[in-house]
């Protein structure tokens, strides 16, 4: 497969740009082409624009955005690695998928729009966070994060199987989880398009039964939109 890699992290000496690495190497051993895309060597402007906006009105995205969904469009399968800020997403991550993932390409302009216009390509992200696991499930962050990625951004634009890694205490050398992380990378690079547990993670959900509230769903129908 073609695997794109989409990196977003200002420090080039950052652990998320190391595992980046990693999977790079994993996803090679396997015989996958790579394309590495680090939004801050690249200069993407994360601002979305009032000639972002143009894009309701059906007019052509700007190169830069054209450029990017050319990439996505070629890849098999893709990884996205950023670090968990504030329990979220990078302002430049989430500036990329505003200006990217935008109407009539990655998605139908109606009410309630249903599913994505994108073919699916297996997706893994890798999340470094600074928090410990006690700390991400104390409220349930890593509950909600992962519902609200899984079914509100990358799962609902086509990203299935889906597999979501925080990597908790990733700023504490000290607690020995970076070589742990690392090699986490790596075997998801070797995984990528043939990850079962990826496959089975709509599945767990489904069985857990639980939504961001914690309550029991009605059905399924929520959960597979």
């Amino acid at each position: 497969m073609h695997v794109l890699i989409v990196i977003s992290h200002p420090n080039q000496k950052s652990l998320t740009h190391s595992l980046a690495q990693r999977v790079t190497e994993g996803a090679e051993s396997k015989g996958h082409s790579v394309k590495l895309l680090d939004l801050y060597k690249d200069g993407f402007d994360p601002i979305f624009s009032q000639r972002d906006f143009e894009q309701f009105e059906g007019v052509p995205m700007t190169e830069d955005v054209l450029r990017h969904q050319k990439l996505i469009e070629e890849a098999d399968a893709i990884f996205l690695i950023f670090p968990v800020w504030w329990y979220g997403l990078p302002a430049m991550m989430k500036g990329w998928l505003d200006r990217v993932f935008s109407a009539g390409w990655a998605y139908k302009v109606q009410v309630d729009p249903e599913g994505t216009l994108l073919a699916s390509r297996p997706c893994t992200i890798l999340a470094p966070a600074g928090a410990s696991a006690n700390q991400l499930n104390r409220w349930g962050y890593d509950k909600h994060i992962q519902h609200l990625w899984r079914y509100g951004v990358f799962g609902y634009c086509g990203f299935e199987p889906l597999r979501i890694t925080i990597l908790e205490d990733a700023e504490w050398a000290e607690r020995g989880k970076v070589a742990t992380h690392l090699e986490t990378a790596f075997k998801a690079g070797q995984l990528i398009g043939n990850d079962p547990e990826a496959s089975a993670g709509i599945q767990r959900y489904l069985d857990e039964g639980l939504n961001i509230r914690g309550e029991k769903h009605q059905g399924e129908d929520a959960l597979t939109k």
